[in-house]
């Protein structure tokens, strides 16, 4: 599975990093929206999981392109604001598949990321058998 982490603070990007890593996910770390953009144009990702208030760059943009590039990708945003606390994130943008906490335990994180990467997996080798 292929993991896009972008998130402005390093420390709390690394910590995610090690726990997806550690069930078997190649995880790739941005730490602004240019440098995530720019991976996103290079490579596929199953699941992106992105800051919704970066340092540097709109986590929106990010979002919109990844929808426009990757379609099948889903987007775990997290947050340590209330902004879009009231779901609204999932009628702006459609590959949102969750947005919880930063403060969400890291191992609970890596199973949502876990069960959306499968979920896109088989999405995708379901459209190649129709195809």
């Amino acid at each position: 599975m292929q993991v896009l982490i972008v998130e402005s603070v390093a420390a709390l990007a690394t910590v995610w990093q090690r726990h997806l890593a550690r069930q078997g996910a190649d995880v790739t770390v941005a730490t602004t929206s240019d440098m995530a953009v720019s991976l996103i144009s290079e490579q596929h990702f199953d699941v992106i999981v992105l800051d919704l208030v970066l340092q540097e760059g709109s986590a929106l943009a990010v979002a919109d392109f990844a929808q426009y590039r990757q379609p099948q990708t889903n987007v775990i945003f997290v947050t340590d604001t209330t902004f879009f606390s009231d779901g609204s994130i999932f009628a702006v943008t459609p590959n949102a598949r969750a947005l919880v906490q930063s403060t969400t335990p890291p191992e609970d994180l890596a199973a949502m990321v876990e069960h959306y990467g499968q979920v896109d997996a088989s999405t995708r080798a379901d459209a190649v058998h129709q195809s």
